[in-house]
């Protein structure tokens, strides 16, 4: 059974219908469903699919908006999203009697899921809508095209100083980092992060000091071009963002001034995750290979691949995910199916048996038959009696010295195996109280058939503070490793 930690912690989403809602409410789209009931034949668009300019007034009329400039770029941008997500279908373009090429316009197949679809299906128009807002959002900006125009008004792309592939992993990498910090227990949760911090995130060295004055210009030109890149995310539901304050741009290079002190950091921009942001970045990065796990994807497992996967879960995700496996079963079957998975030698089997109790604790009283049956179990006997005694049950029988002992072990195994390092300040207080709980405890410990016992005992050498202790726990570890490897 596999041990390895996921790459990120595991995110909480709403429900598909939660989010579908969400999806069909983000202005983005909803402006692109709206203009795709509003087009017919008689809609006029040019040879690659766009609105011609003497339709946009209309455009941005059907959407309730003024039929200027702004209206205009509000309903040629609805209209790009309709045309790639499939809410409009566009026929072949033809010469016009003016010899132009124009084609015709008719409802799209995916305009039936709007209201007809299923969660999932809305889902994944909202996820072919965010793609093209990701488009844009990586595109070259306006100005910068406009100074590459050549004499014949072509763009002269060689002279254009942009590499599409590093503008997206940029803006992967960033939302990844915001993904990251929303879902880590004590990262920013629910509370939006400075658009500062985040652009230093991806350009400041982790091991850098204080930054030099040319990684503060690059950390600078980050932030300009995130400020750009949220105002065109956020339209589609991807993130809320507050731009950075237009008074902090200088007049030259339009470059925001230097931090204060005591400055209002909410000015430089704060930005977070929508759940239907983290819903779509968790769908980008899963294309992309990355592990990134949500609660409620181990619910229809088995409990051996429930036990692994939470094993290095946080508490709360991790009680959530059992939670949301146990709700799909009944009580008594799922407390002997966790208890049989709990089972085995291998590494992660302490940190098994460890998220078993926790999840029989969750069953409750109907998984005491269960319990009582692996009485006399050397591997979950010690388990079910804490189990028992914590239930305050009756008859349950005294454990043997060794069960004692083996029980020790494996619970500090378990408990290395669960912090990164292998230090915390629980585990030495654990450490500290079973060795003043049992006297000669490493005399016996030594000799206890665990296969972590020697990995324990040199754990114990290394976190116990009382020395003379710890000189007791690594000479047993010796011993044991010297009995281990006879």
């Amino acid at each position: 059974m596999s041990s390895e930690r996921p790459t990120l912690p595991p995110v909480r989403l709403p429900s598909d219908a939660e989010l579908a809602r969400d999806a069909l409410a983000a202005p983005l789209l909803a402006r692109a469903v709206r203009l795709a009931r509003w087009a017919g034949p008689g809609t006029r668009v040019g040879a690659g699919g766009e609105l011609v300019d003497e339709q946009l007034p209309a455009a941005a009329e059907a959407l309730g908006l003024a039929p200027d400039d702004d209206g205009a770029a509000y309903a040629s941008e609805a209209w790009r999203v309709a045309v790639d997500t499939g809410l409009v279908a566009v026929e072949d373009p033809q010469d016009d009697e003016n010899g132009a090429e124009e084609g015709t316009v008719e409802a799209g197949d995916q305009l039936a899921l709007v209201t007809g679809g299923t969660p999932q299906d809305v889902l994944a128009l909202w996820l072919d809508a965010l793609e093209t807002a990701y488009a844009d959002a990586t595109a070259p900006l306006i100005d910068d095209l406009a100074d590459h125009l050549g004499d014949d008004g072509e763009l002269d792309l060689d002279s254009l100083d942009w590499d599409p592939q590093a503008e997206a992993d940029f803006l992967d990498g960033v939302l990844g980092n915001l993904y990251l910090l929303t879902v880590t227990e004590g990262g920013s949760g629910d509370a939006p992060v400075p658009l500062p911090a985040l652009a230093a995130s991806m350009i400041v060295p982790d091991d850098m000091g204080e930054p030099t004055d040319d990684v503060l210009e690059q950390v600078s030109d980050a932030m300009m071009r995130l400020d750009d890149q949220f105002q065109v995310l956020e339209p589609i539901g991807l993130v809320e963002y507050q731009p950075v304050d237009e008074a902090l741009m200088a007049e030259e290079g339009e470059e925001p001034t230097p931090l204060g002190d005591d400055e209002d950091v909410s000015r430089y921009g704060l930005v977070k995750l929508t759940p239907l942001g983290l819903y779509g970045v968790r769908a980008r990065m899963l294309e992309a290979g990355v592990d990134a796990p949500a609660v409620g994807d181990l619910a229809d497992k088995g409990a051996d691949t429930l036990l692994d996967g939470v094993a290095h879960y946080p508490a709360g995700p991790a009680r959530a995910e059992t939670h949301a496996w146990l709700d799909r079963r009944e009580a008594l079957p799922a407390a002997r199916e966790l208890l049989a998975a709990a089972k085995g030698s291998d590494a992660g089997s302490p940190l098994r048996r460890l998220h078993c109790q926790q999840a029989l604790s969750l069953v409750g009283a109907d998984a005491e038959p269960a319990v009582r049956d692996v009485l006399d179990d050397p591997e979950l006997g010690g388990l079910a009696r804490v189990w028992l005694a914590e239930r305050g049950a009756a008859d349950v029988p005294a454990p043997p010295e060794t069960m004692i002992f083996w029980l020790a072990i494996d619970t500090i195994a378990a408990q290395l195996h669960a912090v990164a390092g292998g230090d915390s300040e629980e585990l030495q207080e654990l450490v500290e109280g079973l060795t003043s709980q049992h006297t000669g405890f490493f005399e016996a410990a030594w000799r206890v058939d665990h296969p972590a016992t020697p990995e324990v005992l040199e754990a114990m050498g290394r976190l116990h503070r009382d020395k003379g202790a710890a000189k007791e726990a690594r000479k047993a570890a010796f011993k044991a490793r010297s009995r281990s490897d006879a």
